[in-house]
């Protein structure tokens, strides 16, 4: 409902607000394009096709998805770090790309504060806790106490070494004190077909990729990662209702742009994001992806993205983890 009650508000102040500002605001001439580091038919490139969509038809300007797929976001980052500031060229930032990535790189070509221009918050996923239909532990006290149990035997299955999902287990094992076995694979889909065919027992994975399993009955929900439920799965609890309090492990995305864009068009940009994301179409296709609290304006962005880094620098420190570059 908050969400909701957010993208009406900077709707109507997008509303009220267009009409002088157009002539101010000129957008870009010819096609835009869209950056999303990852494949198509994910969960970001999906968001991102639904938000360009209608603001193709606000701009009357071709937009255009690019994906640049590889290093988990990176690649895209750094290439859309290096475009002109023009508006032509914007990225669908992600968590890997601006939150995990400075800590988990130290040889990163770009700096997310100094190289990007944040523009708007598209929208934050939980991670779902999951397991086959035939491990024994099946609520967090249980998998605690299976850990705590078997030290380091007990498989945690991630998307990759470095991932939202990987460090959602980091932080995991820090605050139930376990010690547990990470299994990587290059991807979300080949770790879901291991975990359901049993070859590994657990895995943090995002809303989007695990609901289909866990809605056919291949794939047991155990919890949800952020403090509240979300909408698309209302009966499964939070980490933080079974003892974990504030445990906030999340997939996010958001709209940004080279450094030094022009504050005009970057608030154009903004406002119309906001128009386009508190449709009641929108807000139905990204409830199907699990994406929720999106919208606002462009200095809350900036501030979620620094609050972000610093959360996962801490789990990155005191976990110790470490990812080839």
């Amino acid at each position: 409902m908050k969400r909701r009650t957010l993208l009406k508000a900077s709707a109507a102040t997008a509303v009220t607000m267009a009409a002088p500002m157009v002539q101010a605001q000129t957008l870009p001439v010819g096609p835009i394009r869209i950056v999303v580091g990852f494949p198509p038919g994910g969960g970001t490139d999906a968001l991102a096709r639904v938000l360009a969509q209608k603001l193709q038809v606000m701009w009357g300007v071709n937009i255009v998805i690019d994906n640049k797929a590889g290093a988990a976001g990176v690649i895209a980052a750094d290439y859309v770090s290096k475009q002109a500031p023009d508006g032509n060229t914007l990225l669908m930032a992600h968590i890997n790309s601006h939150a995990l990535a400075p800590s988990l790189q130290p040889k990163l070509n770009y700096n997310v504060e100094r190289d990007f221009t944040p523009i708007g918050l598209v929208g934050v996923t939980p991670n779902l806790l999951i397991c086959n239909e035939n491990q024994p532990a099946k609520t967090v006290k249980d998998l605690v106490a299976l850990c705590k149990k078997n030290p380091g035997q007990i498989s945690f299955a991630s998307a990759g070494g470095g991932s939202a999902q990987h460090l959602a287990l980091e932080m995991f094992k820090l605050r139930a004190g376990i010690d547990a076995l990470h299994v990587p694979y290059k991807g979300s889909g080949p770790a879901l077909t291991d975990l359901i065919g049993g070859q590994v027992q657990y895995c943090f994975e995002t809303m989007t990729s695990a609901t289909p399993h866990v809605k056919s009955g291949k794939a047991i929900a155990l919890a949800q990662t952020r403090p509240k439920r979300a909408k698309g799965h209302p009966n499964v609890s939070t980490m933080d209702e079974q003892g974990f309090a504030g445990f906030d492990a999340t997939t996010w995305y958001g709209i940004v742009g080279p450094a030094k864009m022009n504050p005009a068009l970057v608030k154009r940009i903004n406002e119309d994001m906001n128009r386009a994301m508190a449709m009641p179409d929108v807000i139905e296709k990204f409830d199907q992806y699990g994406a929720e609290d999106g919208g606002g304006s462009p200095e809350r962005f900036a501030e979620f993205i620094r609050s972000e880094t610093q959360k996962w620098a801490k789990v990155i420190k005191d976990a110790k983890v470490q990812v080839d570059s």
